[in-house]
């Protein structure tokens, strides 16, 4: 995993409606938390402390506070071209905003060409969650998959609010990925409780710009990440699954 140059690009354009006077004037991502601490700081503090060094923080919606909390808390160190950069959309291909969470990369796309990675991790910046994504990438990198979604255990009932994956018989494998669905496919080996996507992908770099740009130039893609890149790899077959019960943090319990 060393020789692979990776870069982090977190998506951060929730409106987080439901947190209602919360984010009145403030992304769901810059919402604070325990006290100086925003909640974008879990997946930005998972992936530095990872080793994923260079990263882009798309945003959009309400993002002057975010902005600011990036600039003035995450300063890592330039002479080792490492970076934690806020990216507000910019319009680069045209005078219209980002129409979903795919189209916020496309439209970010000259970012990957200039940083050339290996690699491409994405992830929400509005989940609380402790992760070393070492351990995710290293697996991506032993199936030699296209991408590698992150996905967890939860029960069904709850399922039809998340994309639900089917695994192969070989467990990481991905075989469909129903987006928020009414009937969602159980765990194998476990009736009650469903695979949901956790948003949070690794990417090879050739594989998602293609899709990108298949994704763009279709007029019927809702431009989603979970709702049309990714079920588009798994029909490509290129597309696998990591559980992240499985990932253990060095330190913790």
């Amino acid at each position: 995993m060393a020789r692979q140059r990776i870069l982090g690009v977190v998506l951060t354009g929730g409106a987080g409606r439901r947190l209602g006077p919360l984010t009145a004037d403030r992304a769901k991502s810059a919402v604070p938390f325990g006290g100086i601490y925003r909640v974008a700081d879990f997946t930005l503090s998972n992936l530095v402390n990872g080793g994923v060094q260079r990263i882009c923080v798309l945003t959009q919606y309400k993002s002057h506070s975010l902005n600011r909390h990036i600039t003035t808390t995450w300063q890592l160190n330039s002479l080792l071209d490492n970076y934690v950069t806020p990216v507000p959309a910019q319009q680069w291909l045209g005078p219209r905003w980002q129409a979903g969470s795919a189209d916020a990369i496309y439209q970010s796309l000259t970012l990957i060409e200039r940083d050339r990675p290996g690699l491409v991790l994405v992830a929400g910046a509005d989940h609380v969650y402790r992760m070393d994504p070492n351990q995710m990438i290293q697996a991506h990198l032993d199936w030699d998959a296209g991408v590698t979604v992150a996905a967890i255990p939860v029960p069904r009932p709850a399922a039809t609010d998340f994309g639900v994956i089917r695994a192969a018989a070989d467990g990481h494998r991905i075989e469909a990925f129903p987006e928020k669905p009414a009937d969602p496919p159980c765990l194998r080996g476990s009736p009650d409780e469903a695979f949901a996507s956790m948003g949070i992908y690794v990417f090879d770099t050739a594989v998602l710009v293609e899709a990108l740009r298949k994704d763009a130039a279709d007029e019927g893609s809702g431009h989603s990440m979970g709702g049309d890149i990714i079920p588009r790899l798994v029909r490509d077959g290129v597309a696998h699954v990591y559980d992240f019960l499985q990932n253990k943090v060095p330190g913790g319990r």
